[in-house]
């Protein structure tokens, strides 16, 4: 290949931040060389004359990563912007409930009423569109809401 090496290019793509999947086929594979790919992403470094089927079997596996890692992306996209539809009390109110605070303690802590902390909730619960804590948990979890620290800690 002229003007780049395969790593040097491999490390190109990941400064610009471009996730392709990257299968290496080299008829110079040394030891240092392919351990350095795999290190950084590559799915697999074959060395020429590369079996059909193993070939196929390292574009297949690199195309399946890709796709996952595809749906992961669109899935943190959307919670994030639900996430956005939240006001920033809810949002407060929302991270103190991760945090599994009780609505009495939540209300003291934001000065406000346990009802308000109940219809807070409820709002949060709409607007992210879904029904329990559990999943609550799962998408503060997933946005890293959860190494944020909360009121008063």
């Amino acid at each position: 290949m002229a003007g780049l090496s395969g790593p040097q290019l491999q490390d190109h793509l990941a400064t610009v931040g471009q996730i392709l999947p990257i299968v290496f086929i080299t008829g110079y594979g040394d030891i240092p060389t392919s351990v350095q790919a795999i290190k950084a992403g590559a799915e697999d470094f074959l060395t020429k004359p590369a079996p059909k089927e193993k070939l196929l079997e390292a574009i297949n596996r690199a195309l399946a990563r890709y796709q996952k890692l595809h749906e992961d992306t669109n899935r943190i996209a959307v919670l994030r912007s639900l996430l956005a539809r939240l006001t920033p009390r809810e949002r407060e109110v929302l991270l103190l409930l991760v945090r599994g605070k009780p609505h009495k303690q939540i209300a003291y802590e934001i000065g406000t009423s346990e009802r308000t902390v109940k219809l807070h909730r409820h709002n949060v619960m709409e607007k992210l569109e879904i029904r329990s804590l559990a999943e609550l948990a799962v998408i503060a979890e997933r946005l890293g809401l959860l190494s944020q620290s909360g009121r008063g800690e």
